[in-house]
């Protein structure tokens, strides 16, 4: 699912840009850290350690972004998987991205 969908997103022109300007070289230690975030999400096999807002907090990103953001997750979701944990998997995703962008445009206003 995490290869899936940031293969979506690397190659997307609203997000492509943004994360690859982020990330940099550094997707491999990107993804490992996604895998065990969603393990530990949808598998309970609490194996991610870390704030998943902290790295978010100061992206140039808007609404337009968690939105497209959310779609392309969605998307993969539904092309490759069915049943409860997918149904779980697009929910989280989708009060994640909620709560992010609440949270960015608090910080971007009052910083």
């Amino acid at each position: 699912m995490v290869d899936l969908f940031y293969g979506k997103v690397r190659k997307d022109d609203l997000l492509s840009d943004i994360f690859e300007g982020t990330i940099k070289d550094n997707w491999t230690i990107h993804l490992e850290k996604m895998y065990c975030f969603w393990q530990t999400i949808l598998l309970a096999q609490h194996i991610y350690r870390g704030s998943p807002f902290a790295p978010h907090a100061t992206l140039p990103v808007q609404k337009k972004h968690f939105e497209r953001w959310k779609q392309l997750f969605i998307e993969t979701v539904d092309e490759n998987f069915m049943g409860g944990r997918a149904e779980e998997a697009k929910f989280r995703t989708k009060k994640m991205a909620e709560m992010f962008q609440l949270k960015i445009e608090y910080f971007q206003k009052n910083t």
